[in-house]
């Protein structure tokens, strides 16, 4: 269904819903049977229905991606009721009372029962719209499977990676071929989820679950066939990739009509001796999970541990890079160490040491320079080291060694400090700038290929509002770069000119621990509490899917009341990649 469908079958089940309240008794509003408890009963009623209609058109608009899990829109109209709950009876009631212009703890004690109505509201409308989609799939035909789709393809689109970009192209096809069985649309990845990246340090600093950042690209993509294997080569001229299944060692051949390659980036250390072996990564969530892990690990061993020197190595955690990533890992590495330390007695609580090393003159280039000042003060003050104008020599068990010959004992070191495009890209016949991605024109078509596309951190994409320069490697660009890369494929197929990619960014956030953020959006700087509810604001609005937004936010809500959790999930390893004691198997 196209999204005026959703609404309109959202606005029919909300209106049911609310007609079902009337009959029940079991307003949303409150007292009345509206927001506002005022005018004659007539009002009341209509202002009802016209909210339920109006809830009930947005929670379709809501749950649209959510195709046949029903018990996840469900779970979505309940949410909904609830966060009417909260800015309708709880909010905004009392503000527009004439009687009550203030908030005070007795209204709000008041509009609790109508918490019940809500919630009610809320998954009853949730209950019919699946309904309605039930009954809309049996008049209508169920859509083609992707299974079934590939029986029917004559024409067919391979994206090349799972990330931001790769899933927004596929969702943005499966729209636009919504009706079109002939179109076989096809998502090749190592990993069967979308990582919500942003979010990733605080998973290392136990703030998040893992799989609550994470969501599967086949529930994502429905009516996608998902393929997770490696990309062993890819052949331009034949129109065809080679893939092995993750776990197989059989080639198979997949042929493409267009490809689009959104493959993303990988860590690269620069040919410093040991840095691979001896740091820890920020790309997945293995690293993330591996690394709170080694942390946890480090306590209890310093807890009951007598040497000196070596308790002081253990407690040292070291991160390589002042970029945003750098920034947010030092900052929540921080937290994490003193949150839980009330479980480890034996270890003083300025006895941990926080470095960030960076080679550059300051902490977040990327942000102007008095809120780079801003973030270096706040975490100064909060007793985290910089080490500026410092380049990394390479790295040992023990250490890290920077120039100069100085040392920094440690047992932890993180490393943020460069990537780079997939490697695979090397192999492709087309041309690429000198860190490795494929140079692409304005159309996001790769120059000398009719039918290949680049996106995201893989794609070098001109911007025109920046003479010269291109596009920076950030989510919200490869979010809309996969959505018009979709749009002209579409376009290519059916003998239109595609249009070009243009995007101005919206802005930068970067969270600091502590309740505490800096940002700049559309030119204005925040900083403070009020950028730490932006941040988190942003990214949880933007976390794919309600369910993970209703467990991101308990997670928020549980870890303003209770320390963070140190259950060990896996067998910890002293180093990153820890090499096995002569004589094991």
């Amino acid at each position: 269904m196209g999204a005026r469908q959703h609404i309109v079958t959202g606005a029919v089940a909300g209106l049911a819903s609310g007609l079902v309240l009337l009959l029940v008794r079991l307003e949303p509003g409150g007292a009345a049977t509206g927001l506002l408890d005022v005018g004659p009963a007539g009002a009341d009623v209509a202002l009802h229905l016209a909210e339920s209609l109006l809830l009930g058109a947005g929670l379709g608009l809501v749950v649209r991606d959510l195709g046949r899990s029903y018990a996840a829109t469900i779970a979505s109209g309940l949410l909904v009721g609830l966060l009417w709950w909260i800015v309708g009876p709880l909010t905004l009631a009392p503000l527009l009372d004439a009687d009550a212009p203030t908030w005070k703890i007795d209204e709000g004690t008041a509009a609790f029962p109508s918490l019940i109505g809500s919630l009610f509201f809320g998954g009853l409308a949730g209950a019919a719209i699946a309904a309605l989609s039930i009954v809309g799939l049996r008049a209508h035909g169920s859509e083609t499977a992707p299974a079934a789709r590939a029986a029917l393809a004559e024409r067919r689109i391979v994206i090349l990676g799972g990330g931001f970009g790769g899933v927004a192209a596929a969702h943005r096809l499966e729209r636009i071929f919504a009706r079109d069985p002939s179109v076989e649309i096809s998502i090749v990845s190592e990993s069967n989820y979308l990582l919500f990246t942003p979010m990733l340090a605080e998973v290392a600093s136990s703030a998040l679950q893992a799989q609550h950042i994470s969501s599967p690209v086949r529930a994502a993509c429905p009516r996608t066939r998902f393929r997770r294997a490696e990309v062993v080569a890819v052949d331009t001229d034949g129109h065809a990739v080679m893939l092995r299944a993750i776990g197989s060692g059989t080639v198979e051949t997949l042929s493409y009509d267009h490809l689009v390659l959104a493959l993303g980036s990988v860590p690269t250390y620069r040919g410093l001796p040991g840095m691979e072996e001896h740091s820890f990564a920020l790309k997945s969530l293995h690293d993330a999970t591996t690394l709170r892990n080694h942390v946890i690990s480090l306590l209890e061993l310093a807890d009951a541990l007598d040497d000196a020197d070596e308790r002081r190595r253990m407690l040292t955690f070291v991160v390589v890079g002042g970029g945003f990533a750098g920034t947010e890992m030092i900052a929540e590495l921080f937290d994490l160490v003193h949150i839980v330390l009330r479980y480890y007695p034996h270890i003083p609580e300025d006895e941990p040491r926080f470095v960030l090393v960076h080679s550059r003159d300051r902490i977040l280039p990327e942000l102007g320079a008095e809120l780079a000042g801003y973030a270096l003060r706040k975490l100064e003050a909060r007793g985290i080291e910089f080490v500026l104008e410092t380049r990394v020599a390479g790295a040992t068990p023990d250490e890290l060694l920077l120039g100069g010959e100085q040392t920094i004992p440690t047992r932890t070191i993180v490393w943020t400090a460069g990537n780079q495009p997939n490697p695979l890209l090397s192999r492709l016949s087309c041309e690429r700038n000198d860190a490795g991605a494929v140079v692409a024109d304005p159309t996001l078509r790769v120059p000398g290929f009719e039918n290949v596309w680049a996106v995201g951190d893989c794609a070098q994409i001109p911007d025109p509002d920046s003479e010269g320069g291109f596009y920076p490697p950030t989510a919200q660009h490869a979010l809309r770069e996969g959505k018009v890369a979709a749009e002209n494929i579409a376009a290519a197929m059916r003998g239109r000119e595609p249009k070009p990619f243009r995007f101005r960014t919206i802005g930068m956030l970067v969270a600091l621990g502590h309740r505490t953020a800096a940002g700049e959006i559309r030119g204005r700087q925040f900083s403070g509490l009020l950028a730490w509810l932006m941040w988190r604001g942003v990214y949880w609005s933007k976390l794919p899917g309600a369910e993970k937004k209703v467990r991101v936010f308990l997670d928020w809500t549980i870890d303003l009341a209770f320390p963070r959790d140190i259950v060990l999930t896996s067998p910890p390893a002293a180093s990153p990649k820890e090499e096995p004691v002569a004589g094991d198997p």
